[in-house]
């Protein structure tokens, strides 16, 4: 299969999976393999999945703001724009992860779950105001399984 069709191939998948967030993943023109049929996150035969430098460093920017912005998320005091700015980072961040990706392809493809889970995210907290809290929910969710699914030992899980 050409590098063209997989490319063209996965950003159908994202857009209609994903909506924007699958749009702008698929702008960046990630086009290494990927393994096929990857529906849930699962372990590497038991263990965490090994990670490089970029995605360390960009979870752990993710994982940064969201653990500012947590208490007022709680409260339900967290300004829209905020979330907004929040979305932002999200997005950036996913995509310096897919632009410097250099994982093993079945790592790859268990990172794009947790990337489609923050892009979601993403999404929601830019969306409407009754649907940023949500998002931002689900954006934690994200960091969760990354913790879970993949070997950093410099990552700390949000308390929540």
């Amino acid at each position: 299969m050409s590098r063209t069709f997989q490319a063209l191939s996965l950003a159908v998948i994202l857009v209609s999976t994903l909506g924007h967030a699958g749009a702008t993943l698929a702008a960046t023109g990630h086009e290494h393999g990927h393994s096929e049929g990857a529906q849930a996150l699962q372990l590497d035969a038991g263990k965490r999945w090994a990670t490089d430098a970029p995605l360390r460093q960009a979870m752990g920017i993710i994982n940064d703001d969201m653990r500012q912005a947590l208490p007022a998320i709680h409260e339900n005091r967290l300004p829209a724009a905020r979330y907004g700015e929040l979305a932002e980072v999200v997005r950036s961040q996913a995509a310096y992860m897919v632009e410097n990706c250099e994982l093993s392809a079945d790592a790859d493809a268990q990172l794009h779950l947790i990337i489609a889970q923050l892009l979601s995210g993403a999404d929601a907290m830019s969306s409407e105001a009754s649907a940023q809290r949500d998002g931002a929910v689900t954006v934690v969710g994200a960091l969760d399984n990354y913790a879970t699914y993949f070997v950093d030992d410099g990552f700390k899980p949000l308390e929540h």
